[in-house]
């Protein structure tokens, strides 16, 4: 697709792959209950990378690219691959601009694990906290940072406005296409979650390599992290079915460990390797297709 090959060539707007979460929560400041205040007004204070991600992201996710992308790697035929193995590759994607901290791509892994862990949740949910990270690997294959993560909102219907920067939809071609802007667009109310195409990107990605594996909560939290608009905002509940009102639950319930468990404490990889080696090995075989 000429338009997706002519972005590569400006898609690294980001210094790090989670500057992009930097819309959605404050540097570590605490409120008087002591709990980290989050979800500030991303207009305020947002770096310049942040906006020209999402400038790029609004521009380019446009349902045709979301399909294409879906046939190239939802075939699932570019590696097989332990999860631990995975952990690995990822660990390769090294950002070397980044000032702010030098862990590996792993112990931001076993951060929001070790987090989910420490608050007495079940195995399969350390689990899910362990790897919902990992298809961004997409970046390996060599995908622009704005394919692969930031925000995640359903393609083929109207755009919300509390959607992050919702002004920038005015350059997607879907704009200008009638049914792609009515309310319902392509689907209808009441038809699930999992019949809407939604922006591509790693969490989509993921879902597909590991949904024969893990129960529903933890696959739902993984597929949804990133749909801000969805289980923040409360939009695009008229597509939702009974089963999407419990998933909601569960990705609530996971999303603050995304948020708020990386930057802290370092956790001691070689230490922690057995014990999420025996977990790996109790839900998953040893190679996936990816």
């Amino acid at each position: 697709m000429a338009e997706s090959s002519a972005s590569q060539a400006t898609s690294r707007p980001l210094e790090d792959l989670d500057d992009w979460e930097s819309v959605h929560h404050q540097g570590g400041e605490r409120g008087e209950n002591g709990q980290k205040s989050a979800f500030r007004d991303y207009r305020e204070n947002v770096r310049a990378g942040v906006r020209e991600f999402y400038q790029l992201n609004h521009r380019h996710q446009t349902l045709a690219f979301v399909l294409e992308k879906k046939r190239e790697f939802l075939a699932k035929t570019r590696r097989s691959m332990g999860i631990w193995e995975a952990m690995e590759f990822l660990n390769t994607l090294v950002d070397d601009s980044d000032p702010d901290t030098d862990f590996s791509q792993i112990e931001h892994l076993m951060q929001t694990s070790e987090a989910i862990r420490a608050a007495g949740h079940p195995r399969w949910f350390v689990l899910t906290g362990l790897i919902h990270d990992l298809g961004k690997i997409l970046c390996l294959y060599g995908e622009p940072q704005w394919a692969v993560v930031g925000d995640t909102f359903p393609v083929g219907c109207r755009y919300s406005d509390r959607i992050v920067f919702p002004e920038f939809f005015a350059e997607n071609p879907d704009a200008a296409v009638p049914e792609y802007q009515a309310r319902d667009g392509i689907y209808h109310e009441g038809c699930g979650l999992d019949q809407i195409h939604l922006s591509w990107g790693h969490d989509e990605y993921l879902y597909h390599v590991v949904k024969d594996y893990l129960p529903e909560e933890g696959l739902a939290m993984i597929r949804y992290h990133s749909f801000y608009a969805w289980h923040h905002e409360n939009q695009y509940t008229h597509f939702m079915n009974e089963d999407d009102r419990k998933k909601l639950e569960w990705v609530r319930a996971f999303n603050p460990f995304d948020l708020y468990s990386k930057g802290h404490d370092r956790p001691d990889v070689d230490a922690l390797t057995p014990y999420y080696k025996d977990l790996i090995a109790e839900f998953f075989p040893p190679r996936l297709s990816w």
